[in-house]
């Protein structure tokens, strides 16, 4: 197998006046196996928790759910296919990305842990019939919630845009990147290193060596070809074929408007509020920031009907039995910089709409093992955190690692929380006394912060930045752009409104729940509003003049 190099970069493609680019060029194929991994893992991990934690019944997962998810994905990946195409054909460039979609991951935890399963435990203490079916409900109410929040925070996102310095907005992105993604893939990539540093190795020559293979074999296909294949040699853990093996069913989606008015007889929009409201501006939020990564890599797509456009992906979900609102992706300047234009966008929706409606999903999940495409996600994060810094001005480089920490910490918590149910489980299947994380216990929260306290980790800061943290690391960047380029008082605005936040509770404030930390809107984190006005006050101090001279106290 040979490669041959390829030149950095040349002129900008351009196009005949009135003149779209195709629908399809060979970049599209390597950014569909990325794009496709990722909603692939999303799907799947929909139907283990569905399954798995609720214990919903395959008709219900694989004859609603799934189909509904489908849609949700196709609308949107069509959408956003076309938008590419409209760019290029006002611009005549025929190297327009489309923006990446599919299903937020975090609204996927937040809908099972924090809405659709209190729905059916809620539902069974009562002795009420159909306990899956109030768990299903709730969670359209919440898809719907989303939906709507999408919709609406479209019509003034441009404006927090404007107001936001970008290195507050990509670099919240590349903390998500660089920990959610790109260790998250690296740890992966190094319990299964056979496949895993191989592929990495092609990933490495094709996007940052700048080879391509002969005969115009996709380097991304290699990847996944070449990785499949030593999975399987070296026997990596794939999931298991479902009970029926290779047998498929269709499975059409069908309108469950019925359902969702029935839904609305119970007070679930009320109910879960504290979780709809902040996972609906996260949704907004993140899709804002890959806009602006998208500008910054050279697509400058319209804010609002990019927004609408998600909104309606998360209307259709709901409308069609999805619990899982969808988003705007991040990774934009990873998939064009392989050289996906709009048709990577078409083949995703195309492919796993095919693998929902057929009931194939878990088949291919089979045959092909995530770890066999891992390193294109791997690169895609490697990316997205080497844009925050190349896409700013040089002299905005500490805000950008400022931008950086909470996403950081936020892993941190992640990984504490996780190290913990997991030392509780060796504990309990290892024969000794049964341990476990109770429910909203104050207690075990103080005796878990009192034991990380004891080796210098204090996890009682780690658990309250991952509370809201996309809004934290944008607003701690964006003051501490007003503080490098001396606009003090923009920096005291910007603390203020944090301060503002964590008095309503939408960063910071959390309780402990079952094995987990989460958000507790509604409570005032009144400590962290005191830091944020202290903060801003001394900004004000230095806005009004007491502190007169550049470079004073250095």
């Amino acid at each position: 197998m040979s490669a041959t190099a390829t030149p950095a970069s040349g002129p900008r493609s351009t196009l005949p006046p009135g003149s779209a680019m195709p629908w399809i060029v060979r970049g599209d194929i390597d950014g569909f196996f990325g794009l496709a991994l990722d909603n692939l893992i999303q799907l799947l991990l929909i139907a283990s928790l569905c399954k798995v934690i609720l214990g919903f019944s395959d008709e219900l997962v694989f004859g609603r759910i799934l189909p509904g998810a489908a849609i949700s994905v196709f609308v949107g990946n069509v959408f956003y296919s076309w938008q590419a195409r409209k760019l290029s054909r006002e611009t005549g460039r025929a190297d327009i990305c489309a923006l990446p979609y599919g299903i937020n991951t975090l609204s996927v935890f937040g809908h099972v842990f924090l809405v659709m399963l209190p729905a059916k435990l809620a539902a069974q203490s009562q002795n009420l019939p159909n306990p899956d079916v109030i768990a299903w409900h709730a969670g359209l109410i919440a898809c719907l919630g989303s939906a709507v929040i999408e919709g609406v925070g479209a019509f003034f996102a441009e404006h927090i845009r404007r107001a936001t310095p970008r290195a507050a907005l990509l670099s919240t992105l590349a903390g998500i990147a660089l920990t959610f993604i790109a260790l998250g893939f690296f740890f992966r990539a190094y319990a299964f290193p056979e496949v895993g540093l191989s592929t990495l190795g092609i990933i490495l020559l094709i996007y940052f060596g700048r080879v391509k293979f002969k005969f115009g074999i996709p380097g991304g296909l290699v990847a996944v070809l070449i990785g499949t294949a030593i999975a399987w040699i070296t026997k990596v853990p794939t999931p298991a074929l479902p009970e029926t093996g290779l047998q498929l069913s269709l499975h059409l989606p069908i309108p469950v408007i019925g359902e969702l008015l029935e839904a609305f007889k119970h007070p679930y929009m009320i109910q879960y509020l504290s979780v709809i409201i902040p996972m609906g501006i996260f949704n907004v939020v993140g899709s804002l920031q890959n806009i602006e990564s998208a500008e910054a890599a050279g697509d400058a797509y319209p804010t609002l009907p990019s927004l609408l456009a998600n909104g309606v992906g998360s209307l259709a979900a709901t409308l069609f039995g999805s619990c899982f609102p969808t988003t705007i992706y991040i990774g934009h300047p990873g998939w064009k910089s392989m050289g996906a234009r709009a048709g990577y966008s078409v083949l995703n929706g195309a492919v796993l709409t095919l693998m929902c409606l057929t009931g194939s999903l878990a088949i291919v999940a089979h045959y092909v093992p995530i770890e066999a495409g891992m390193a294109i996600v791997l690169w895609i994060g490697i990316v997205i955190t080497a844009q925050a810094f190349d896409a700013v001005p040089r002299n905005h480089a500490p805000a950008v690692v400022v931008g950086l920490l909470p996403g950081v910490a936020a892993w941190g918590a992640f990984m504490a929380k996780a190290g913990v149910t997991a030392a509780l489980f060796a504990v309990a299947v290892s024969g000794a006394k049964d341990a476990t994380l109770g429910g909203d216990d104050p207690a075990m929260l103080a005796h878990l912060t009192k034991g990380f306290s004891f080796k210098d980790v204090y996890i009682h800061g780690a658990f309250a930045l991952e509370q809201g943290f996309i809004f934290t690391a944008m607003i701690l960047a964006a003051a501490t752009v007003g503080v490098i380029e001396r606009k003090f008082l923009v920096a005291a605005i910007w603390c203020a409104v944090a301060a503002a936040l964590s008095a309503c509770g939408m960063i910071h404030s959390y309780h402990w729940a079952v094995a987990d930390s989460i958000q507790s809107l509604g409570t005032p984190s009144w400590p962290w509003a005191i830091g944020y006005l202290a903060m801003g006050g001394m900004f004000l101090i230095a806005h009004w003049g007491i502190i007169t001279e550049e470079g004073e106290g250095h």
